[in-house]
């Protein structure tokens, strides 16, 4: 156990090293939950190779957060928010493999690409696509990000989201014109998720790039903890706004699909 100890400091303190106060107050936090056995302050110390006092500060700021405890024998251990924030990532992970076969399908149906968003502070990550089977197609790529504001994708997901945390998001946008369509304000902007509200899916009218349309709707876990959309996307000389409220129905039905079986799938204790 000894000799164990000793290669955790050794790689602790080369670890330390050079590194910034965030890299030092996570390599605290991982030294107490790597370890197979809970740790007082002492063991810390010696592990960390940090100072006293600004170990006792940085425990103490990890504890506040929840991301340690300390038990009455004043041993550290791993805290309730890691589960949190575990079943978040792990959930985000897998909801990519969740919505495959629901993309593929309406892909099937609608011959045009297809989309699979997840709603990121003010921008759309694209985690999954379906491409066009037609030679004229929209050129996206899977791990891009795009403004809420202008994308079918980041509007529907916006509709979905509480007062106090779409107001949130909406003080963080700064508006930029992509195209003449482009909503150039919050006011615009709010009054188009008043409507993707009340009607469950949202346009994208050529507001992101010239020539391209799309219509989407909102995909979320019942916590809200994942909000994310699917799109159906086609060139505007083909995909009329006629053919995507044609659609629309459609992308509805299958977004509340994917939203059942993440609750069922990825829900927390599965």
């Amino acid at each position: 156990m000894m000799e164990r100890d000793h290669d955790m400091s050794s790689s602790a303190s080369a670890h330390n090293s050079g590194t910034g106060t965030l890299g030092k107050v996570l390599s605290v936090l991982e030294t107490v939950v790597t370890s197979d056995r809970p740790l007082r302050f002492s063991d810390i110390l010696a592990l960390s190779g940090q100072p006293r006092g600004t170990l006792h500060r940085q425990l103490s700021h990890l504890v506040e957060e929840g991301l340690l405890t300390q038990g009455r024998d004043l041993c550290y251990e791993p805290g309730l928010r890691l589960l949190k924030f575990a079943y978040r990532s792990w959930s985000k992970n897998q909801f990519r493999a969740v919505a495959a076969p629901h993309l593929r399908r309406l892909h099937e149906e609608t011959g045009e690409t297809v989309h699979l968003g997840v709603l990121r502070g003010a921008e759309i990550i694209y985690v999954d696509k379906v491409e066009s089977r037609q030679t004229v197609r929209m050129q996206s790529q899977i791990g891009n990000a795009s403004p809420v504001y202008c994308t079918g994708l980041g509007k529907a997901a916006l509709s979905v989201l509480p007062p106090a945390r779409l107001d949130e998001v909406l003080g963080k946008l700064i508006f930029h014109r992509f195209t003449a369509s482009t909503h150039g304000s919050v006011a615009s902007l709010v009054r188009d998720l008043d409507e993707t509200r009340l009607r469950g899916y949202a346009f994208d009218r050529e507001e992101h790039e010239a020539e391209i349309r799309c219509v989407a709707a909102p995909i979320h876990d019942a916590g809200l903890d994942l909000v994310a959309g699917i799109s159906v996307t086609g060139p505007a000389y083909r995909v009329t706004m006629e053919q995507l409220e044609i659609w629309a129905g459609r992308v509805r039905q299958v977004a509340m699909a994917i939203s059942e079986d993440v609750d069922v799938r990825l829900g927390p204790g599965r």
